[in-house]
């Protein structure tokens, strides 16, 4: 897909919003959801998306969203540094296919690195287990501020 066209209802993450797909949540408000990437690059890959917005990519969302959102990955990033104590993070945003995006709902990623560790290709990492994911959400979760 390219930079432009019209936003998809039925996109994964729209789903997710619409309780349709299972996700594992960390935190929300009624403005964001921080959740973990079922796909994950590293261990506590968590992805941030705004609940208000249906910009396709950063092009399109609205300033107030973005301001929001943005907040939301510093605080998330804040709680995944302290929780996991990696080396490093990665923040990712990508727009449009050329670019590397694959779900047409704007989002940010907040992959925890380790220099030991390699981190996964976008895409190409296996399905993580629940249960693994919930027990590293819940240590997110207990870090934030």
């Amino acid at each position: 897909m390219s930079l432009h066209g019209a936003y998809d209802p039925d996109n994964v993450f729209a789903k997710i919003l619409r309780g349709e797909i299972p996700s594992v949540t960390v935190w929300e408000d009624d403005h964001v959801l921080a959740f973990m990437d079922v796909f994950p690059q590293s261990e506590g890959h968590v992805l941030v998306i705004s609940k208000t917005s249906t910009a396709r990519n950063i092009l399109e969302i609205e300033d107030q969203d973005l301001a929001r959102l943005t907040a939301a990955v510093r605080r998330t990033a804040h709680a995944v540094d302290k929780a996991l104590k990696p080396d490093g993070i990665s923040l990712m945003q990508f727009n449009g296919e050329a670019g590397g995006q694959t779900v047409f709902h704007l989002h940010f990623h907040i992959v925890p690195r380790w220099t030991d560790r390699p981190m996964k290709g976008h895409g190409h990492a296996p399905m993580a287990e629940t249960a693994a994911l919930q027990a590293l959400a819940g240590k997110i979760a207990a870090q934030l501020q």
